[in-house]
């Protein structure tokens, strides 16, 4: 799927605008259940470190085409010709950011490639091992014979790992350490070493896991394991949810599933999800399902359009630099109080010590601890009812 380039003049506006507010604070972005946040008192260190090669001059902006694997925007890249930049964001918050300031994006740029390959490809790795290097090769095999990969990655996410993985795919052109960060890079030659490439190709992709009961792949959050706070939330579910529900931050559809499966008076299921390799993922996973299904790929935090008998939910609560952001989890509980019908009921799941009661409060006429375990609490909240 591609989103195509803004070109009225109200959207070039507000992408000049937008850009400009770039040069004080950033996006940031990690796996699902981390979210992103906008601040004027954060930057984006691996963005700025992955254009430093070019606005120092070891690097030329090439006049062929470039793409963006994990695109974030960010003053850094506004330095530089983007009409023929494509990016590639499949986290639902970074890409309508991207699309807002006009550029082309897509979910996934396999079936987007250029004929005759990309002269440029930029990449911002993630965290997880396998995704990484998955990416790394993805950004060779979709660059142009001779065509250069330049990647970035802060120190503390594996970034010397990550150089030592480009320099087994391709031979290393040069490093530079930044803002905390490596930034490294690579042409595509004949000299590559292709059956590594075509071997990390395949890491990151889906696979049964947990003895079969569900599909999942490296990157998503909580991807070979139940996380302890969903498995205690699935194991509170009342028997008696009915009705229309809503999962959102649905991940790969472990707590919908559970749902289906304990709550056989539920007719219909709308899973929002963030990251669209998870929701992907949900589809699959959910495909039996005898409710009826609706997969949004959306940001929660900008509120859901639906009214809900019930609502789940395991809400995120880390930014990318991995501290405590309660903010993103209050803003769930808003839009979850939005989306119910009167009575309709919240069952939610959190950090024991996460300050969520007070919007609970706000937002509810009734709110209850289920249960506490191993750090983790089990909250129902009931709507208040019309008078």
């Amino acid at each position: 799927m591609i989103f195509p380039r803004a070109i009225d003049a109200g959207t070039a506006c507000r992408a000049i605008a937008s850009a400009a507010a770039l040069g004080a604070g950033r996006i940031a972005t990690s796996a699902s259940h981390s979210w992103p946040y906008v601040s004027n008192a954060h930057s984006d260190p691996a963005l700025d470190a992955l254009l430093l090669p070019f606005r120092q001059g070891d690097l030329r902006w090439p006049e062929g085409p470039v793409l963006f694997l994990r695109a974030r925007d960010g003053w850094a890249l506004r330095q530089f010709p983007l009409d023929k930049l494509l990016c590639e964001q499949s986290f639902k918050p970074a890409a309508d950011d991207l699309m807002r300031t006009g550029l082309d994006v897509v979910e996934d740029a396999s079936s987007h490639a250029s004929a005759d390959g990309y002269a440029l490809v930029l990449v911002l790795p993630p965290r997880q091992r396998d995704e990484a290097r998955t990416l790394l090769a993805r950004a060779l095999s979709l660059a142009a014979p001779g065509g250069m990969v330049v990647a970035s990655m802060p120190n503390d996410e594996g970034a010397k790992a990550g150089e030592g993985d480009m320099k087994r795919l391709a031979t290393l052109s040069g490093s530079l350490s930044k803002h905390h960060c490596r930034v490294f890079w690579a042409r595509r030659t004949e000299s590559n070493d292709d059956a590594l490439r075509s071997e990390w190709l395949r890491l990151d992709a889906p696979r049964p896991v947990l003895e079969g009961r569900l599909v999942s792949r490296p990157g998503v959050f909580a991807w070979d394991r139940i996380d302890a706070a969903s498995a205690l939330l699935a194991a509170h579910f009342p028997a008696d949810l009915a009705g229309h529900g809503a999962d959102l931050g649905a991940g790969h559809g472990f707590l919908s599933a559970e749902v289906l499966k304990r709550c056989p008076g539920v007719t219909a299921l709308d899973l929002y999800e963030a990251e669209a390799r998870a929701l992907a993922l949900a589809r699959g996973n959910l495909r039996d399902a005898a409710a009826t299904l609706a997969f949004h790929w959306h940001d929660v935090t900008t509120g859901v359009s639906g009214q809900y008998d019930f609502v789940v939910m395991n809400p995120p609560f880390h930014a990318q630099g991995r501290e405590d952001r309660p903010d993103i989890g209050r803003r769930f509980i808003e839009v979850a109080a939005t989306a119910l019908k009167p009575r309709g009921r919240l069952w939610l799941v959190a950090n024991r010590h996460l300050p969520y009661e007070s919007v609970l409060d706000a937002g509810f006429g009734q709110v209850r601890t289920v249960a506490e375990r191993d750090g983790f609490k089990v909250i129902e909240a009931v709507k208040a009812g019309r008078a």
